[in-house]
């Protein structure tokens, strides 16, 4: 959510029209993609309730860089943030003064303007905004309030008085699903507080601890499971630094963001396996002053510690671009007292530089066939739109950095969510909040962002119109990491209730795919569906000893863990450095057996080409692969000196 308060290396030239200009990839035969030249549309098709409903069917998933429905089509999420039941409270003053609340605007705690317009009008006018999905933030707060709303909250729409604010969300939900839209549930805040500084909700365990917050979320999932237009979880908005502690990616502490989403995607799965899961990176870490290390990270960590889930084809990852934020700067103005830096926003970056930001920051995920790989939505971007003051610099550089962001969205074909959809004008038309595509008077007059005097229509409209990749999405390999930092990595729903090697650390992959590769010194491992041959029906075999070392010694002199004939690698134990076990799972039929020594005890060996190749999913330690082509029969390793029983080899053997 953006505030109301209101040093990057140059990308070479060629890079940045590269990235600007790329065509949107190929498609299969049935691809029905606009081509690139297809001129764009004044204003957006605005479809009935029932045309956007035939045009796609829920549950959606991933497929690579795509989210697909359930008939594998491509669903770009074209969406906009319907925001209100997070809180518009700012924290100070009467609460029941709505000169207290975000911009002017109350919410009492539920989607803004149902005081002011009918539901059936609010999804006419999404409609006619050419969106498909919505962004529905909510509070933890809003899940256990009994309070029942006054009258006026719900005004314009007088079948929902006595309610509370959880059953109003229900109602907003059904009503938005039964008109076709796809629904993602956001998780955006703890109170009811207006976000997004050192607010009390800078974290998902602030006010909460993280089993409450967890058992929210499948409280939430569980409530809707039976919509299937109620299609993702958005797990937590925003995570920040609170007044002394940052948060992490991976250091398996009490604000190890990581951790927590792997915790409460797990959970959620296991609830709904449906559901899309949703995690937004780091929005920011460190004192904001020169003195200090500081920066907005977003989905950068990702590159080298991605997340597995029990189903690799319902993970999205999320990031917000705003004009008065930066890389490195907060967004805040006023000096380094409230919290300003001397570092550029993104409306004072280069074009090159931008394209650079928004690729390192958030697009590098939608790289194909890495271990990170996966849809990118930018949930959040926005700016104010009837401010035509030429004088106010900050407008004029607001309006270059939407016309170069929207671009960037364009050519990258990327999944978008503006913020926020709904705000109110005052009694002379003004509207209350300038970033609103739609705002209503009192009396339900609707301001659109279509409507004569805002500039953003022209960006919007190219923006919601542009070419894009549709039609079937073909099935892709994936290739997801294991991390075995500082404890288990259990990604198989099989395995989830059995500790098969007691004492040590365990990797284990998703029930649809096998093990890999496996790193020397950290002991993350790579996972892999490519070429995945059919599991059998019988008991899956824990290796601690050689017994099943039967066709020859294929590494004189060192100790050797191999999976039995027929069987593969799915996960494998450590304790420290140290190999302690095999997982093996049986093969439907029967698998060669000869093979190949893979040695990574002096330096990395991984295929030339292949998935996962690009990235490292290991950072600092030696890595053994095997090809997309084998499939993982053994490991080798030594007690000798300097070794320290550490995996020294893989044996790979050919699928076929």
């Amino acid at each position: 959510m953006r505030r109301v308060r209101a040093a990057t290396r140059a990308l070479p030239a060629l890079l940045a029209a590269a990235l600007l200009g790329v065509s949107v990839p190929g498609t299969a035969a049935a691809d029905t993609t606009p081509a690139a030249t297809a001129p764009v549309a004044t204003v957006p098709v605005a479809l009935t309730g029932a045309q956007l409903s035939a045009s796609w069917t829920g549950p959606l998933s991933t497929r690579g860089r795509y989210v697909v429905d359930a008939g594998g089509n491509r669903f770009k999420l074209k969406s906009g943030n319907w925001a209100g039941a997070q809180g518009t409270y700012e924290g100070s003053g009467d609460v029941n003064d709505v000169n207290n609340h975000q911009a002017h605007q109350m919410s009492n705690n539920i989607p803004l303007g149902l005081d002011r317009a009918p539901m059936s009008k609010i999804m006419a006018d999404f409609h006619s905004l050419g969106i498909n999905s919505i962004r529905l933030p909510f509070a933890n707060a809003m899940i256990h309030d009994t309070t029942v709303l006054p009258d006026s909250a719900v005004a314009a729409n007088p079948q929902l008085k006595g309610k509370t604010p959880l059953q109003v969300y229900d109602a907003v939900v059904a009503a938005l699903t039964a008109d076709g839209f796809a629904v993602i549930l956001n998780n955006h805040t703890t109170t009811y507080r207006f976000c997004c500084a050192l607010d009390g909700n800078e974290r998902w365990n602030s006010g909460q601890t993280t089993d409450q917050w967890v058992d929210d979320w499948v409280f939430l999932v569980n409530r809707y499971r039976d919509d299937k237009r109620v299609v993702g979880a958005d797990l937590r908005n925003e995570v920040r630094r609170d007044w002394k502690d940052d948060p992490n990616w991976g250091w398996d502490n009490d604000f190890d963001l990581y951790k927590a989403f792997q915790l409460a995607g797990n959970r959620i799965l296991q609830a709904d396996p449906d559901m899309l899961i949703i995690m937004e990176g780091i929005n920011w870490q460190g004192i904001p002053q020169g003195m200090f290390e500081h920066g907005r990270p977003m989905l950068t960590p990702v590159g080298n510690l991605s997340n597995t889930l029990l189903d690799s084809g319902k993970l999205v990852y999320s990031a917000h671009f705003y004009s008065y934020t930066g890389p490195h700067h907060t967004g805040a103005s006023g000096g380094w007292q409230n919290g300003e830096t001397n570092d550029p926003r993104y409306r004072d970056l280069s074009l090159d530089d931008l394209v650079k930001a928004v690729h390192d920051q958030a697009l590098f995920v939608t790289d194909e066939g890495q271990h990170f790989t996966a849809p990118v939505w930018i949930s959040e971007f926005g700016a104010g739109g009837r401010n035509t003051d030429p004088a106010d610099a900050s407008v004029v550089k607001d309006r270059v950095w939407l016309k170069n962001f929207t671009d960037i969205l364009v050519k990258n074909d990327a999944d978008f969510a503006q913020w926020p959809l709904i705000g109110w004008t005052d009694n002379t038309g003004k509207p209350d909040d300038d970033w609103a595509l739609i705002n209503y008077d009192a009396t339900g007059k609707r301001l659109s962002v279509e409507d004569a005097g805002d500039w953003r229509a022209t960006d919007w409209n190219k923006l919601v119109n542009a070419p894009a990749k549709s039609g079937p999405i073909a099935p892709v390999d994936h290739w997801n990491m294991l991390d075995l930092d500082h404890g288990d990595h259990n990604a198989s729903a099989r395995m989830q209730a059995k500790d098969w090697s007691v004492g040590n650390r365990k990797g284990t992959c998703p029930d649809s795919q096998r093990t890999v590769a496996i790193a020397r010194s950290n002991d993350r491992g790579l996972c892999t569906d490519a070429n995945e041959p059919a599991k059998g029906t019988g008991p899956w075999t824990v290796v601690t000893d050689e017994r099943y070392v039967t066709h020859g010694d294929w590494a004189s002199g060192f100790n050797k863990l191999q999976c039995p004939d027929d069987t593969f690698a799915v996960g494998y134990g450590v304790n420290g450095n140290a190999m302690a076990a095999l997982l093996c799972a049986p093969a439907a039929g029967t698998l060669p057996l000869t093979g190949r020594n893979v040695w990574f005890d002096h330096g990395d060996n991984r295929p030339a080409a292949g998935g996962s190749v690009e990235s490292d999913w290991a950072p600092g330690a030696y890595k053994g692969q095997c090809t997309d082509n084998e499939y993982l029969a053994g490991v080798a390793y030594t007690w000798r000196w300097q070794h320290g029983g550490a995996p020294d080899a893989l044996l790979c053997r050919p699928l076929a």
